[in-house]
């Protein structure tokens, strides 16, 4: 246990995640089907957004790439000025990326980090307003104690995730894949709502695609732990919760939007944790042709500022 059919599944799941990084000349991500290519999921009432096309009958689609987008990371961001932005995950790959970015246009960003020490390494990388906050999504208090210190919030951004890694247990004993990537982002953002005034964005990922949620055994308790379904089926509960999440906005009238965005397959410090050794050499194999963290972080500065 621990991979989900060894070394043969994890060439196909590095070959569907790879997929996911082909792009145009302006870095739009190519979805087979959808003509243009498309830049960032999102989840609006399809038929209502133009740009927002996809599953039919559903409310997750994928949003069209503007062709304004350059061919390097997005440098004519708005100016964000007078505006907070709070980024889980922030002391490295895509989070830094995006918490980078927000703060050169004038945010006041707050990395939400477990391991304040290499928050602080990160925030001294940017400029502007940057504060460092302790967050570790593996335990609910830590959530409940983080948000309780956040008076007010433009913008969320639930970027924090951990990949295919060995069999683990958060502190409030849920698996720490469907514990971290959902159910510590799901609390977070249920408790931060009341004071979110724009949007809650989320980092997604192809592998929801093998995702399947078993709601009577969420935990890999009662059957053997597999990592790569593990992580789909947290990414494909981050999905169903931003859907579910934009219905309710708009049922109550709120002008706060829940969007997803995928970054494709960039190179970062998400891959490597598998703890197997052949997944580990096609991981690095394949980080030599991923895009880099900041061509990733352009979807959700997209999601983000548009």
């Amino acid at each position: 246990s621990g991979m989900f059919g060894g070394p043969v599944l994890d060439a196909v799941v590095l070959l569907s995640r790879l997929v996911a990084t082909l792009h145009d000349e302006h870095g739009a991500v190519a979805v087979p089907g959808l003509e243009p290519p498309v830049s960032a999921l999102c989840v609006a009432p399809l038929g209502l957004d133009p740009d927002c096309v996809g599953t039919t009958g559903g409310s997750v689609g994928f949003r069209r790439s503007p062709a304004f987008l350059p061919a390097r990371l997005v440098p004519d961001l708005p100016s964000f000025a007078g505006r907070s932005v709070i980024v889980t995950g922030a002391n490295s790959g895509l989070g830094l990326v995006t918490a980078r970015e927000l703060a050169r246009v004038g945010a006041a960003v707050t990395l939400a980090v477990r391991n304040v020490d290499k928050g602080g390494a990160a925030a001294a990388q940017m400029t502007g307003d940057v504060t460092v906050a302790e967050l570790d999504l593996q335990n609910l208090d830590s959530v409940r104690a983080f948000a309780g210190g956040v008076e007010a919030v433009d913008v969320l951004v639930n970027n924090a995730g951990i990949m295919a890694v060995p069999y683990a247990q958060t502190a409030d004993g849920f698996e720490s894949q469907i514990g971290t990537n959902h159910l510590g982002h799901f609390a977070l953002t249920n408790l931060l709502l009341p004071k979110v005034t724009d949007r809650v964005v989320t980092v997604a990922s192809l592998m929801h695609l093998i995702g399947w949620i078993d709601l009577k055994d969420l935990n890999w308790k009662s059957r053997p732990y597999l990592a790569w379904p593990a992580y789909g089926q947290s990414k494909l509960a981050n999905l169903l919760f931003t859907s579910a999440l934009q219905r309710r906005l708009s049922a109550a009238g709120s002008m706060v939007r829940a969007i997803a965005a995928h970054p494709g397959y960039s190179a970062t410090n998400l891959q490597g944790q598998t703890g197997n050794a052949i997944g580990e050499k096609m991981m690095l194999a394949a980080n030599k042709i991923a895009t880099d963290a900041d061509f990733g972080a352009r979807q959700t500065l997209f999601a983000v500022s548009e």
